[in-house]
């Protein structure tokens, strides 16, 4: 029987990546996002490529439409084995003194509460087919602070905090937790969000790196933690980008 893997903000970015490259390693994949319209292309993709996919919609900050997802991981075609949470993002870059509140609250809605939602909803799928296998997608800003990145750093060492407790408390239950720290990815959105859409300041944020780290090359390491044998638990993967040594230490060219 297909084994089922659930991956949500799966409408573009490393989620959209993760969602192609755990379908390509035989998954039957729930790609879960908020925007329809992406997700009926990414699906269309996995497809015509050989693969399997549902489209999900849902919004990890709505009780209602984190259960309508549970509800569409008990139809599916198979055990559920793998939730990648991934769905997250920052805003602004502002130090704490005239930081959003606004903007504080989405990040942790989207990237803290919205793990806890989905876990709880996933867990007792995940627990009956006795090899279950939850990642959660944090960041290098889970262990390390900058300035400007308060609100951002405060909700990924949350994450980050989740996983490490829910790895002791899921402790003898067949279930692993697998942790992921990516450092600078160049990806379609995450910058252009975090800086409300300006462009020309998204850009920047990558300006003279020679190779930051794209979707794929994190979804290659989630797909390699996931499809270890089941009693290989990767605690935490750190990946960044060969240019970035530290997360105040990036080589840029010409620069």
């Amino acid at each position: 029987m297909t084994s089922v893997a659930i991956v949500t903000g799966a409408s573009s970015g490393i989620g959209a990546a993760t969602a192609r490259r755990l379908a390509a390693e035989g998954f039957h994949v729930l790609a879960a996002a908020r925007r329809a319209d992406r997700l009926g292309a990414l699906v269309a993709e996995i497809e015509a490529a050989g693969g399997r996919a549902t489209a999900v919609e849902c919004d990890v900050t709505s009780d209602e439409s984190v259960a309508a997802l549970a509800e569409a991981a008990a139809a599916a075609p198979g055990p559920v084995t793998v939730l990648v949470n991934n769905a997250g993002g920052a805003r602004g870059l502002d130090p704490v003194e005239s930081g959003s509140v606004g903007d504080w609250q989405w990040m942790y809605d989207v990237n803290v509460l919205g793990t806890l939602r989905v876990t709880q909803a996933v867990l007792p799928a995940l627990e009956a087919s006795g090899a279950g296998t939850i990642v959660i997608v944090s960041s290098t800003a889970g262990f390390t602070v900058y300035e400007g990145g308060g609100g951002y750093t405060a909700a990924k060492h949350a994450q980050t905090a989740i996983a490490g407790t829910l790895r002791l408390e899921l402790s003898g239950r067949p279930i692993r937790v697998i942790e992921i720290d990516p450092g600078m990815v160049k990806t379609e959105e995450f910058s252009l969000v975090r800086f409300d859409g300006d462009a020309e300041r998204a850009e920047a944020v990558y300006a003279g790196v020679p190779e930051p780290l794209v979707a794929e090359d994190v979804a290659d390491c989630i797909a390699w933690c996931a499809t270890r044998p089941h009693h290989v638990n990767v605690d935490r993967l750190v990946v960044r980008p060969l240019a970035q040594a530290a997360q105040h230490k990036v080589h840029r060219v010409g620069q």
